[in-house]
């Protein structure tokens, strides 16, 4: 080998090891960011989080509806904001590669998008023929686009649109003198009675495709004969996917249902049905467990593995029982 070949394998090394050394430090990045990225958000306190925002220093000085709407423009901000930002129309690692968090993202946004349909459609009207508040018509469309636009508008502009009209309804609910189009919020029985007919059928269906990651779900005699369509079973694939859909949609409902107490505080105590909201918030808060295993595990029976579907859909049926408590007791006379 002659001396000029030496320096030009020598380069041809310190270039393969760099590339290496860069290679093996962008998969520790991308494997560290995707970990960050995986935790869920903390829950937070929904009176504390709309006194601070509205920069009050009593819970007196709260109106009506102003817990309800200003949790429902947290939850979106969580989802905009929480590390990783929203990563469920993200085309590059790792966000790309996150399907957990991107299916927690989808079950909080349901619930964010059926509560502020409520507030449009029943909270904020006085009687069926009234008018819609022009902020909450402008809202509610919002949190419908599309989920996993990544440019011209991205779904983070158009929710921000959302979060903004949020706000603005609020500001007119708690200045109404102020205001030449004052806000309002009807916290009946009827308006709240409504609403929880939607959650019955959310979490019916979270509960019911929960079930169905179990093998012994098809023997229970769901056939193609039935009038309903046929519920067939989960496929392995989509097991951790429903799992973390419903621990996004529990996380949300979590938060929705402690403002719901506050501002039916009247009704709920009238009608003795706190207790019915509290069952509700408690089954949500064992829904928010530490989840222990780095997967979802699928156990049979009585075997050696837990079965993390139907574990979370005890706590899902529960509380769809609580709710359809709560719906018989608000529309009694």
């Amino acid at each position: 080998m002659s001396s000029s070949e030496l320096p030009q394998q020598a380069s041809q090394k310190g270039v393969m090891w760099f590339i290496g050394v860069f290679t093996a430090l962008v998969i520790v990045i991308i494997f560290a960011l995707a970990e960050y990225w995986s935790f869920e958000p903390d829950e937070f306190d929904v009176i504390e989080e709309t006194l601070k925002r509205q920069n009050l220093k009593s819970i007196d000085e709260l109106e009506d509806g102003q817990v309800y709407a200003n949790t429902l423009a947290h939850i979106a901000e969580t989802l905009l904001y929480k590390p990783g930002g929203y990563i469920t129309n993200d085309v590059a690692p790792p966000g790309v590669l996150l399907d957990n968090i991107t299916s927690w993202e989808f079950g909080a946004l349901v619930m964010l998008r059926d509560a502020t349909t409520a507030l449009r459609n029943h909270l904020s009207r006085a009687q069926s023929q009234s008018a819609e508040d022009p902020d909450l018509a402008i809202a509610e469309p919002y949190f419908y686009y599309e989920r996993n636009s990544w440019a011209l508008p991205s779904t983070e502009a158009e929710y921000e649109k959302g979060i903004k009209a949020l706000y603005r309804y609020i500001e007119r609910l708690h200045n109404p003198r102020q205001q030449q189009t004052p806000g309002h919020f009807y916290s009946r029985a009827d308006n709240l009675w409504q609403y929880v007919e939607i959650i019955i059928k959310r979490l019916g269906g979270l509960s019911t495709r929960l079930n169905a990651s179990s093998s012994r779900y098809a023997e229970l005699g769901f056939t193609e004969s039935s009038k309903a369509a046929p519920i067939k079973q989960t496929p392995w694939i989509d097991i951790d996917n429903v799992f973390w859909e419903s621990r996004g949609a529990a996380w949300a409902l979590l938060h929705i249902m402690k403002a719901v107490k506050h501002d039916f505080r009247f009704i709920l105590e009238d009608k003795r049905a706190m207790n019915t909201v509290d069952i509700i918030i408690h089954e949500m808060e064992n829904a928010m467990d530490p989840v222990l295993s780095p997967m979802i595990l699928n156990g049979d029976g009585f075997g050696i593995f837990a079965n993390y579907s139907l574990a979370m859909a005890n706590y899902i049926a529960r509380a769809n029982a609580a709710a359809l408590d709560l719906r018989d007791i608000m529309n009694r006379g």
